[in-house]
């Protein structure tokens, strides 16, 4: 399904930083419970991930703010796609395609060489998603802060000096 209505995916700004926590919470305390590491983000999203060479997005339906990501800088070869949430009202209409194509493109003009994902077996849908995107499933590391990853997966970009 597509979405309808005026939709726009736009950049960070600080007026929609509520939304990113927002949004987040809901799921998460939903399937699992919060950790330190969420509470550190939602507490200063520009800081902890746009200022440091990261994105977040967000879907705007009609002025209702119904989907988030976030795409975080490691270093300059990665990049993960996290904190993807869409509004269970808004759910079905193809907001999680836009989200993960605004990451990918992000990531791939950053020069990113490679976009990697931490998730949960449990997250189904989620998980369908990124394979439908290009990810592939790799060995979990262990350098990770949550107790809720059982699954990592990562989109390789092709290197642009190779081409």
């Amino acid at each position: 399904m597509r979405p309808s209505g005026t939709v726009v995916v736009v950049p960070f700004r600080d007026d929609l930083a509520q939304y990113f926590a927002a949004l987040n919470r809901e799921w998460i305390e939903r399937y699992f419970v919060l950790e330190e590491a969420d509470l550190t983000v939602f507490k200063d999203p520009r800081g902890t991930i746009v200022e440091p060479g990261g994105q977040i997005f967000f879907i705007i339906s009609d002025d209702d703010v119904v989907g988030v990501c976030a795409v975080i800088r490691h270093d300059n070869r990665v990049y993960e796609l996290a904190k993807m949430a869409v509004a269970p009202r808004a759910q079905g209409r193809g907001y999680s395609n836009l989200l993960a194509r605004a990451a990918i493109e992000f990531a791939r003009k950053a020069g990113a060489q490679t976009l990697m994902l931490l998730s949960n077996s449990r997250l189904g849908p989620a998980l369908r998603l990124y394979e439908k995107h290009g990810f592939k499933y790799v060995p979990v590391s262990d350098t990770h802060e949550y107790s809720r990853v059982d699954v990592q997966m990562e989109l390789t970009f092709s290197d642009p000096n190779l081409l």
